[in-house]
């Protein structure tokens, strides 16, 4: 949600990953490794995933994980610099900047899970613990799942663009003589058109050459 008549509005896209994919005892170093080519979270905003990723800023909270589940090397090098790292926290900081470079992220870890408890929906695979942990085959019954490590993200990136100039485009396209109840509400048609064009204006906020160049490949 966003309000026009401000010069300094912004927009973010959101991301979940519901579970956050991890097996019961790993650390959270591990996990991330497992994750190193595909991200673990998807898309939950009406936009178009890009083909490369890219991001301003971000802010990304991971509960469910404990922070006691960081193991320590000593006198051996870590298998990984996310294994290097000294807090859950720093690990995931650490992630988030290798795929993300140069890019503002803010990494927050909390033990507390997510319940799912009745009456949330049981839409989980068979393979999750009753923790949301993965396992490697299912169990001989069927087990309810109470609670879930959860991952999820705001962003600013370049998605914005698309998401942004669709909406315009399709505002653009209404025909104001039919809805003449909406101007006599309050609104005036000046101050219609005017938050029409700061629209247009904060989505070239957040087009970027590589976006250009997909919306052109997407064209042909």
């Amino acid at each position: 949600t966003f309000h026009l008549s401000h010069l300094w509005t912004q927009v973010v896209a959101a991301w979940a990953s519901l579970p956050f994919p991890a097996r019961h005892g790993c650390s959270l170093p591990d996990a991330l490794c497992a994750h190193q080519q595909d991200l673990p979270w998807k898309l939950l905003s009406p936009c178009r995933e890009q083909r490369t990723r890219c991001c301003f800023a971000q802010s990304v909270v991971l509960r469910g994980i404990s922070k006691e589940n960081h193991i320590s090397f000593p006198g051996k090098q870590p298998p990984s610099p996310l294994h290097g790292c000294e807090s859950a926290e720093q690990s995931l900081q650490w992630y988030l900047h290798a795929l993300f470079p140069g890019a503002l992220s803010t990494a927050h870890v909390l033990e507390q899970p997510c319940r799912t408890l009745p009456p949330y929906p049981q839409f989980f695979s068979p393979l999750l613990t009753r923790q949301g942990f993965l396992r490697d085959k299912p169990p001989h019954s069927a087990t309810a799942v109470e609670s879930i490590p959860v991952l999820a993200a705001l962003q600013s990136s370049p998605v914005l663009h698309t998401l942004l100039t669709s909406l315009y485009k399709d505002v653009e396209k209404l025909n104001m003589r039919r809805l003449a109840s909406f101007f006599s509400a309050g609104v005036e048609q000046d101050e219609f058109q005017e938050a029409l064009e700061e629209l247009r204006t904060l989505a070239q906020c957040y087009k970027t050459g590589l976006e250009a160049d997909e919306s052109e490949a997407d064209s042909d």
